[in-house]
């Protein structure tokens, strides 16, 4: 621009001289250094004008450059305040959530702290539940171990109770035979004592007949004979059947005691250091007073039978000895079967 101006100062002055140069014609210039001059001066003016023009374009296109680059400046400064606000309140936001943070950081200590006590009072019920898990199971199986006890007790307790209403009814129909024994004796006696009246009276004939009467009666006082003998045996078998059972039952709720204080472990193990079997242990456990009452019981059988044997051998009367002896034996039988219900109800 400025030579632009200098140039148009320059043909303005140019144009004066030559306005000048004109009116004054007493100075005379050279015309054709002034037409090269010309020349040189509008060819420069040419190129400035094209210069201007290229310039003027230039800065143009500058102008809308730097307009555009001021619109992208002010897009960018409400670009810039917004991402300011934006992180102001990120700040704000991170400032928050650092205090949230830490706020979280300490109930996650304490969570944690809670959450290891936690953890050990679960572990200390684990071990808690496995233990009475175990407990529980040792529980069943002397549960069931138990339960097969009782039903095999029951079994036995309803045929012992089968059996003993079976010897009652056995009992109470050789009573009864036994009286109509007695009484058919005591008939016989006083039939015999009418018939030894009437045998000096009568003929040998009735005498005969007599004798027949008396073998008779003989071989029934000889069939009533070994039915008092059958009958006591069979009380003393079921007096003696009675006592082992009842020392079984004994034996079987002193080894429950017994194994309850001991398990079945340290039994197998003292089983094991006698060399011997669990069986063998529990009858080396027996005591020998046991055994001594065992004898004298038998001993006082023996002796019962032999009573009865020697009153059946002896003069008449000896029904009421007879009776009393039995019924003394039937007493006993009646103890001991109270003693055996009361011991298997005990054990059931």
């Amino acid at each position: 621009q400025q030579e632009k101006e200098d140039l148009q100062e320059k043909l303005k002055l140019r144009e004066h001289l030559s306005q000048t140069a004109g009116k004054s014609e007493a100075t005379p210039v050279p015309p054709k250094n002034i037409d090269l001059e010309m020349k040189q001066l509008q060819c420069k003016l040419k190129n400035s004008n094209n210069e201007i023009t290229k310039q003027s374009t230039t800065i143009k296109s500058l102008k809308n450059e730097v307009q555009e680059k001021e619109e992208r400046i002010l897009e960018l400064q409400a670009k810039i305040s917004r991402l300011e606000r934006d992180l102001n309140m990120k700040r704000h936001l991170i400032e928050d959530l650092r205090s949230r943070l830490k706020a979280n950081q300490e109930n996650e200590k304490t969570s944690n702290e809670t959450l290891e006590s936690l953890e050990r009072k679960v572990k200390a019920l684990a071990e808690d539940c496995s233990n009475k898990k175990t407990s529980i199971d040792s529980l069943k199986q002397r549960l069931n171990v138990a339960t097969k006890e009782k039903s095999q007790y029951e079994q036995m307790y309803h045929k012992a109770k089968d059996e003993l209403e079976r010897k009652d009814l056995k009992l109470t129909n050789l009573e009864s035979k036994m009286i109509e024994t007695e009484c058919a004796m005591t008939e016989l006696e006083t039939t015999a004592s009418q018939q030894l009246h009437g045998l000096a009276k009568q003929s040998g004939q009735a005498l005969e007949t007599i004798q027949k009467k008396l073998l008779l009666t003989n071989d029934k006082v000889e069939e009533f004979m070994t039915f008092v003998k059958a009958l006591t045996r069979e009380l003393q078998h079921s007096v003696q059947e009675l006592r082992t059972k009842i020392k079984q039952a004994k034996k079987k709720g002193e080894m429950r005691v017994c194994k309850k204080g001991l398990s079945q472990e340290s039994v197998q193990l003292a089983a094991s250091i006698l060399n011997v079997s669990t069986t063998d242990l529990e009858d080396i456990l027996e005591d020998d007073e046991e055994t001594a009452k065992t004898k004298m019981e038998f001993e006082k059988d023996k002796e019962w039978l032999q009573y009865i044997y020697k009153l059946l051998e002896a003069q008449f009367p000896f029904a009421s000895y007879l009776m009393d002896a039995i019924l003394e034996k039937l007493n006993e039988k009646k103890k001991l079967v109270e003693e055996y219900s009361s011991l298997m109800k005990h054990t059931v």
